[in-house]
């Protein structure tokens, strides 16, 4: 039985830490999956259930050095407040005095340096007690097999120390300046740089990238909740479902409802992307996290914390920015191996510099600023970075990302694929005009109550308009049973009174229009109704254009996308639909089949193919795609193969998807492109002597920063 689980994990330093977990969980053959996000701190892993269990797997995960949680959708991993500790503040307060000096030798005062006793006494500190946990985490490394960055900071720092020490007390560190030639200053200073670039590089890991720190304050700590005939201000974790809560004005829902009295208006926008405010009355669904901007409701829990939409997106959002985009694969293939190949160079400079000058000192420094330069965290960081911003973005315009894959490929699209109804259109068709053969059995109201009994059982916006029109005009509808509906064509039921009733296209239903029927039943949507596969009659539904479909046509032009519509309406009407909005390929009378194959044949042609859809025969073609997106909301088999979500019915946020994707892979080619120069360019530099061991220590904490700093610029990235 194959089951997924979600691990925070703590302790990993680089890229080359989750590569080292992935490579033992990979081992395991009971574990058919495991990814680590260095960036976003977590592991997913698919494994048999029949065989192991997430608290065994959590186990092995302890034994390579590191701590691992399991995440569950009620209990999310809380993003914890990231401070400074004793620990890098004593770091601090002991760089001072060296830095201090470092400044006067710069500038001629080199008395301003400490004696060699009182720098030995500070390194000591530093180097016995203070990177400890420098030197666990490279031994728990090298012992897993893959060595880390530590491993650089470690050989570098204690090689400086030794020969720092073994100079002081050998009394050859006094030179015929009288200064001492010891150099526990540039131990001391790495190993400062490096903590202080990772306390920053975990702040922003935790705070700045990561969207779910701000979707956790969204919903209140406490709420007003009618308890015993009065109201109480109860923690949010006391509430049930069932209570009757109130919401005032600048207050956030706390749950998933219905309102019971009142009328304000709600921001959903953390939800759907939508900016305007929506009204609430009683019946109106409130959804949690939503902010009161306007008046004040009463209303009924129906879905608390991970089963509120809210939860839902928190869920799908943390596992999505844990997930891998393929571009990464570069990344951790180079981080493999990077270590030991920097380790290689530092033994090369060392022996190389030692034998060109005579001098090992100077060979040491080299090779000493050749380890501490090289940073694989740049490397590991660049796209997991990019992608938990990209991710974050997308949720902010109402886009869930299943995983980093899909968005990468999206970032690709050129050609996209369209539905009508629901799609372009508002998807509330209404009816507009109703025929009966000359020679039917059946007065119009017989033709309304045989079509909405068997409509019933269908959630096509088609079908809902029929039931509505027929609610309106009947008293009631007559029951159906066996009801039975066929991809791409209609729906069947037995109703009470009529028989075997089928209600859906009209050659389906065996209904063939006269030639002179009047315009609207050129350009509507036709369904047809047989009774015991006699035609009956049929309706013709008009639906308006959505207001954006046509400015997010206009968008994908631009950006140099085809369009394509395909639907299973009439030809007249697609083609109608497609030149309201200029749109060159429009087919209709497409089954569910014909569509995933006119989406392969476009594949086939070289074309990267997105998808759009939000009904059950729209599934085939998502599947096809490269790419696709539902619309919450819509059928479940559409939203469970679909690529991505859109919490708003519009293509316009279609569009919204596609260009941040593309925003999200430009950055991460940039975020690679900035960790390899870095390493291209610094590693040489350091090896012919033209950094110091202090200045490589500040450089190699400042290329994970401006990875870091990149991505982020994500956040401000305009999307038109």
């Amino acid at each position: 039985m194959q089951q997924k689980a979600r691990f925070s994990i703590d302790g990993m330093t680089c890229q080359a830490c989750a590569n080292r977990i992935e490579k033992v969980l990979n081992k395991k053959d009971f574990i058919s999956e495991a990814g680590v996000n260095f960036a976003s701190e977590e592991a997913q892993i698919s494994f048999d259930g029949n065989r192991t269990t997430a608290e065994e797997i959590a186990g092995i995960i302890e034994k390579t050095g590191y701590h691992a949680t399991l995440q569950t959708d009620d209990a999310p991993a809380e993003i914890k407040e990231t401070h400074i500790g004793w620990r890098l503040w004593l770091l601090f307060a002991i760089n001072i005095p060296f830095i201090i000096g470092m400044a006067g030798m710069m500038s001629g005062h080199h008395h301003w340096m400490m004696p060699a006793m009182w720098q030995f006494a500070l390194a000591s500190i530093v180097q016995l007690w203070l990177a400890v946990p420098f030197y666990k985490s490279a031994w728990a490394s090298i012992k897993g097999g893959l060595a880390n960055m530590d491993v650089l900071v470690t050989i570098g720092t204690v090689a400086i120390y030794l020969y720092s020490v073994f100079m002081l007390f050998s009394h050859r560190a006094m030179g015929h300046d009288g200064m001492a030639h010891v150099y526990f200053e540039a131990g001391v200073m790495v190993i400062g740089f490096v903590s202080l670039g990772k306390f920053l590089e975990e702040r922003a890991k935790k705070h700045s990238l990561n969207s779910l720190g701000l979707l956790l304050k969204l919903t209140p700590k406490n709420v007003n909740v009618q308890r015993e005939g009065r109201w109480q201000s109860l923690p949010l974790n006391q509430v049930q479902i069932g209570d009757i809560i109130r919401a005032n004005h600048g207050e956030r829902i706390a749950a998933d409802g219905i309102v019971a009295s009142g009328n304000g208006w709600a921001d959903e926008s953390h939800l759907t992307g939508e900016s305007q405010p929506e009204a609430k009355t009683a019946g109106s669904k409130v959804l949690a996290g939503a902010m009161m901007t306007d008046g004040s409701i009463v209303y009924r829990a129906e879905q608390l914390g991970s089963q509120t939409l809210l939860g839902d997106m928190m869920s799908a959002l943390s596992e999505a920015q844990g997930s891998k985009a393929p571009i990464a694969r570069v990344a951790d293939k180079v981080a493999a191996v990077f270590v030991p190949v920097v380790v290689g160079i530092a033994a090369l400079t060392f022996l190389i510099t030692w034998y060109i000058s005579a001098d090992w000192v100077n060979a040491l420094m080299n090779a000493v600023a050749v380890l501490v330069i090289a940073c694989p965290c740049a490397l590991g960081l660049a796209t997991p970075a990019a992608i938990m911003v990209g991710m974050g973005k997308a949720v902010n315009h109402g886009i869930w990302f299943k995983d980093a894959a899909a968005m990468e490929e999206a970032a690709h699209v050129d050609a996209v694929v369209l539905d009508k109804t629901g799609t372009l259109t508002q998807g509330r068709p209404q009816v507009a005009a109703v025929w009966l053969p000359s020679e039917s059995a059946y007065s119009e109201a017989d033709l309304y109550r045989a079509a909405a009994a068997v409509e019933q059982n269908a959630a096509h916006p088609l079908a809902n308009a029929i039931v509505k029109a027929a609610l309106e005009r009947l008293p009631d509808i007559p029951e159906s049973r066996n009801a039975k509906t066929e991809a791409g064509a209609g729906i069947a039921a037995e109703v009470s009174g009529f028989g075997r009733v089928k209600v859906g296209k009209p050659e389906w239903c065996g209904l063939t229009l006269p030639e002179d029927a009047a315009e609207i039943w050129q350009i509507a949507s036709i369904v047809a109704v047989s009774v015991n596969d006699v035609p009956a009659g049929a309706f013709a539904l008009a639906d308006e254009l959505k207001t954006d479909s046509a400015e997010a046509i206009g968008r994908l032009k631009a950006h140099g996308i085809d369009v394509y519509v395909m639907s299973g309406d009439h030809q007249s009407v697609v083609a109608y639909i497609a030149a309201q909005l200029g749109i060159a390929h429009a087919q209709g009378n497409m089954s569910p089949r014909n569509k995933a194959a006119a989406v392969q044949k476009l594949r086939n042609s070289g074309k990267t193919v997105a998808m759009v859809g939000d009904g059950i025969n729209d599934a085939p073609a998502l599947a096809a795609a490269n790419v696709s997106f539902a619309m919450k909301g819509g059928a479940d088999v559409a939203e469970h193969t679909a690529s991505a979500t859109l919490m708003q019915h519009s293509v316009n946020q279609m569009v919204d998807a596609l260009l941040v994707s593309r925003a999200t892979l430009k950055n991460i080619k940039q975020n690679l492109f900035f960790a390899f120069i870095y390493n291209v360019l610094g590693i040489p530099l350091a090896a012919f002597g033209f950094l110091n061991p202090i200045i490589a220590g500040a450089a190699m904490a400042l290329s994970s920063i401006s990875v870091l700093s990149n991505a982020m610029r994500l956040k401000w990235v305009k999307i038109d």
